[in-house]
């Protein structure tokens, strides 16, 4: 099993930055795919970001294109997700999740998940 753990959520103005981790313990073998997903109150889940852990390649969804950076420090067993300019239509639960696959940003291929961190984008 693996734990995720995710941090550094909070609240901001819109143009502001944040910077989330997630913490992964537990048998972190085999994971292929790690991704930032969230949720908005009242609305489905979606993907944000994926990143191949051998490889490095990332996919971004259209809204984090070119405002937010997946990344993950092996070494670390630590995921991250830096997020600028933000807007109040990024507010939103982050969760972080893994896949023993390389995948994309299709939810269901994704078996472990964390907590969730909240993110509060004020206009």
């Amino acid at each position: 099993q693996v734990l995720l753990v995710e941090s550094g959520g909070g609240s901001v103005q819109a143009g502001g930055s944040l910077r989330l981790s997630c913490q992964a313990s537990g048998e972190t073998y085999p994971i292929a795919t790690l991704a930032w997903f969230r949720q908005a109150p009242g609305k489905e889940r979606e993907g944000v970001a994926s990143i191949n852990r051998d490889e490095g390649s990332t996919v971004y969804a259209d809204s984090a294109k070119g405002r937010f950076t997946i990344s993950h420090d092996d070494s670390k067993n630590t995921l991250y997700l830096l997020m600028n300019n933000l807007k109040p239509e990024d507010t939103a639960i982050y969760y972080c999740a893994t896949s023993p696959w390389v995948t994309g940003l299709q939810s269901a291929r994704y078996t472990h998940w964390g907590q969730g961190t909240p993110v509060t984008v004020s206009s």
